[in-house]
């Protein structure tokens, strides 16, 4: 094995050996396997060890292992202690999920602090047949069949085209020593279920199953390439606008398409959508209708598709206190407040902005009541537009102005006292602009 590995290191992993890496180890044998192959091959690595707590006495004699396993190699160790089960709790997060998360949070940390260039982990052919099934299992795209990378940015994958037999063949040829996790004899996990039964009845049917299944990870893997790019080609086409905030998708072009539903899942999956009929029913749906992932929207406004981010909930207030001179709002951007010049006046007001068409306001502070909010805009809100006398619903004044379905969504207000002073970036409420009478001017700016 070290003859094969040495040679998948020079093909593959070259990079690894001008570099410094820190290697994942839990104490068990592929790990351990993992840190003697890399030792034998003077890579220059220091080992990192994370204790979960999860099984008394026996997590921490694991740990005690990899101490003394670093002091034979004589590599440097790094060891963290979690308090897993309270993390999970306080994050609602399975106790895996758990592990998984601050395992990686403090390799990325750790790694940065030290100016490790890669993680090394000890996942290898078997582990990537049960991440196979199981995503095949729970439903997936090409991306969960493909598996387990052998490289995702830091993170590196050494054994990940070795099997599970010739590590501990290597293991034990080589009399190496390792910690046993009793936790892997479980089946109530579905990946140990699967390792325990499914798996080697598999084998037993067709003892050639691990080499197949990476012929045909590799088959997919050529597949995906080809569609990525055609997946290139068909965004240029369909996409007609692209903004900052949004992306158009024209219906008429998606429609052409010989299967508009696969495509729409390619363009689209990176968003977080998952119920693909819908996103494909908007093709033929009126305007207005949308589908939602947790990161973003799909609208239908008539001829096009329009892709955004969730905004601001209409129910979610910000505060705004006296005296602050910055708010940040989501991610839209911030407002500054900045006391004008005692001998403003009226007459300073530039043209634009007497007629609503700047992204800052001078209103009359006297009459502002702190604190300020800023929050969506809900039906039944009116105002009373600047330049106007009467008031005016937002929803006609929208309709007005002619806003798309998104820009109403996306749509703030800053108010006091449930007043709405300004529809951020479109139009000051004319009870609050600067008068002859006004003594105190308060300059309110939108920017990103």
């Amino acid at each position: 094995m070290l003859n094969e590995f040495e040679g998948h290191l020079n093909n593959d992993l070259a990079y690894l050996k001008d570099t410094r890496s820190l290697l994942a180890i839990s104490g068990g044998i592929d790990s351990v396997v993992l840190a003697h192959l890399c030792h034998e091959l003077k890579l220059d690595i220091a080992l990192a060890h994370c204790n979960f707590n999860l099984r008394g006495e026996e997590s921490d004699a694991d740990e005690q292992f990899v101490i003394d396993l670093s002091d034979a190699l004589d590599l440097e160790v790094f060891v963290e202690n979690f308090e897993t089960e309270s993390y999970a709790k306080q994050n609602g997060l399975s106790i895996q999920m758990a592990a998984r998360e601050l395992r990686y949070n403090w390799f990325e940390e750790l790694s940065g602090q030290l100016k490790f260039d890669y993680i090394l982990t000890a996942h290898h052919s078997d582990d990537n047949l049960e991440t196979f099934l199981i995503n095949l299992s729970r439903g997936t795209g090409l991306d969960g069949l493909i598996g387990i990378p052998l490289k995702n940015k830091k993170i590196v994958r050494p054994l990940l085209f070795f099997s599970r037999a010739t590590i501990e063949k290597y293991a034990k040829d080589h009399k190496l020593k390792w910690r046993e996790d009793t936790s892997n004899e479980s089946d109530k996990y579905l990946r140990n279920a699967l390792r325990i039964h499914v798996i080697p009845t598999l084998k037993e049917l067709n003892p050639q199953l691990l080499p197949n299944f990476e012929n045909t990870i590799s088959n997919l893997k050529d597949a995906k390439s080809i569609i990525k790019d055609r997946i290139k080609k068909v965004r240029k086409k369909v996409i007609i606008k692209k903004a900052k905030s949004e992306i158009h998708y024209s219906v008429k072009k998606l429609k052409k398409l010989s299967n508009p539903k696969a495509y729409l899942y390619h363009l689209l999956n990176e968003y977080g959508f998952t119920e693909w009929n819908d996103v494909n029913d908007l093709l033929d749906a009126q305007s207005g209708k949308k589908v939602l992932s947790p990161t973003h929207r799909l609208v239908k406004h008539r001829k096009v598709l329009i892709l955004s981010k969730v905004s601001i909930n209409t129910s979610t207030l910000i505060p705004i206190s006296h005296g602050q001179e910055k708010v940040k709002i989501d991610a839209k951007g911030v407002l500054l407040f900045d006391e004008a010049d005692a001998l403003f006046s009226k007459a300073n007001i530039p043209e634009k902005e007497k007629n609503g068409q700047t992204n800052f306001i001078h209103v009359d502070k006297d009459l502002l009541k702190f604190p300020l909010t800023v929050r969506g805009w809900q039906e039944g809100d009116y105002f009373y537009p600047l330049g106007m006398k009467g008031r005016k619903k937002l929803s006609k004044f929208f309709k007005d102005e002619k806003l798309s379905l998104l820009d109403k969504e996306n749509s703030l207000l800053l108010c006091s006292d449930n007043n709405i002073v300004w529809v951020i970036d479109q139009r000051l409420d004319d009870r609050y602009k600067v008068t002859d009478k006004t003594e105190n001017v308060l300059k309110i700016t939108f920017g990103e």
